[in-house]
């Protein structure tokens, strides 16, 4: 009979379950440690727009989903309507459900969904990177292991920004709004420079953001609807001149 490393859940003894969590809070905790900074951007941000540490807290406890959290955060700061910062969300986080679909052909049939939930709820790029290198079947038990560090420490990074950000002087917190420009463009310049189709896809992005900002009649369009129209224009760009080869 073929062994895995990991069991379906309900053949798991409790020795094995607490060996498959530790298994993934081990590949959790690099993920971790990185979310942290990150989350503490966020919760400068949010609290000096405005927002209470706790609602900041609270936004990135039900959240967890980086970009869309930030995108979101703000509308919500300038006083974009639900309706936009629901469909801004929705397509800035669209690829976890894909995600989400990926990952479940690595895990064991008799999973609940209760659990199948939970386990999407905890899906990010990095913990559905790490997740999906796995070569064995994947349990409840790992999943949860390996969400558990990156939530929390989304979660710490957030409430120190927001309490360190409402501690600050004024002329401390005018300046904290650099750091998210400044952690995206990190983020930004090692894809850019791998690949000519990230290259196109982001020049195309920013010059439609561009437009939406400074254009007569197109700066008119709210901020919501301009990220949404911007990432959708870069999208199907994208995925009109740089398919996938391997699908």
């Amino acid at each position: 009979m073929k062994t895995h490393l990991f069991h379906p859940h309900n053949e798991l003894s409790s020795k094995q379950w607490v060996k498959d969590f530790s298994l993934g809070f081990k590949h959790g905790l690099p993920i971790f440690l990185g979310y942290i900074p990150v989350a503490f951007t966020f919760g400068l941000i949010a609290v000096r727009g405005g927002l209470p540490v706790g609602v900041a807290l609270l936004i990135s406890l039900t959240n967890l989903t980086s970009a869309g959290q930030f995108a979101g955060t703000n509308l919500l700061i300038s006083g974009a309507t639900l309706f936009e910062i629901t469909i801004t969300t929705l397509v800035i986080n669209i690829r976890y459900l894909l995600m989400s679909l990926s990952l479940s052909q690595k895990m064991a049939p008799s999973i609940p969904l209760t659990q199948r939930c939970l386990m999407a709820f905890g899906i990010t790029d990095e913990t559905f990177s790490v997740a999906s290198l796995e070569k064995q079947e994947i349990t409840f038990a790992y999943m949860l292991g390996l969400i558990t560090g990156p939530y929390w420490g989304w979660g710490l990074g957030t409430a120190l920004g927001g309490l360190i950000c409402s501690v600050l002087p004024s002329s401390l917190q005018d300046s904290v709004g650099i750091t998210l420009y400044a952690m995206f463009i990190a983020l930004l310049i090692p894809q850019v420079k791998r690949t000519q189709a990230a290259f196109i896809v982001a020049f195309v992005a920013i010059s439609v953001s561009s437009g939406f900002t400074w254009l007569p009649y197109l700066n008119r369009i709210s901020e919501g609807w301009s990220i949404i129209m911007a990432t959708v224009i870069a999208c199907l760009i994208g995925a009109a001149f740089f398919p996938r080869e391997d699908v």
